[in-house]
């Protein structure tokens, strides 16, 4: 290869390399998300989708964690978690066959681990959607480190299904130190996303 070629050819791969660099896909961008453990009233469907609901897991001996909360975070584009997450909730710790709470208080979100949009949305669903613009509410999976109010630590999931198939589920799941309530009692959650 003589020396005008091989200029050529580095010239172009610099080139390229340069517009990739600058140059972003036009979906490649933060999503300013608002979640929410929803109500449904009168019960789903039809009904009214308002904050303020609550949703239940059970862990591995049936004792169940049930969770209220709302709260908002910043979703990089390059997937990864971010510290710009707020909001929180409260919780109860129920033992087996107990309708008597064993633990209580409030917790609060430290940071978003990761979340995932998904296709579904509330287009064809009997609901309307009260707490933002329904053309923002989307199905999605997000994954949050919280903080107990008893210093315990843990992650909360919110899942939220819609109108996709039944791939995901809609509700929570939360670990609280060592204990994973991972069965989740299906529950309205949502999503409203903007960039």
């Amino acid at each position: 290869m003589n020396s005008k070629v091989l200029r050529v050819f580095v010239v172009t791969i610099l080139s390229v390399g340069i517009w990739l660099t600058v140059v972003k896909p036009a979906n490649a961008q933060a999503q300013h998300v608002r979640w929410d453990i929803a109500s449904v009233s009168p019960p789903f469907p039809p009904g009214d989708i308002t904050a303020g609901g609550s949703a239940s897991a059970a862990a591995g001996d049936g004792s169940t964690i049930t969770l209220t909360g709302s709260g908002t975070f910043v979703a990089p584009a390059s997937g990864k978690g971010s510290s710009a997450a707020n909001g929180g909730g409260t919780w109860e710790i129920f033992p087996p066959n107990s309708t008597t709470a064993s633990a209580s208080g409030t917790y609060q979100v430290e940071r978003l681990v990761r979340f995932d949009e998904a296709p579904g949305s509330l287009a064809g669903l009997p609901l309307t959607d009260l707490i933002g613009n329904p053309e923002d509410a989307h199905a999605g999976l997000a994954i949050l480190r919280i903080v107990y109010s008893d210093g315990d630590r843990g992650v909360l999931v919110v899942a939220c299904m819609l109108n996709m198939p039944a791939t995901l589920v809609e509700g929570v799941s939360a670990t609280k130190g060592f204990v994973d309530y991972f069965n989740i009692m299906e529950h309205i959650t949502l999503f409203h996303i903007s960039n």
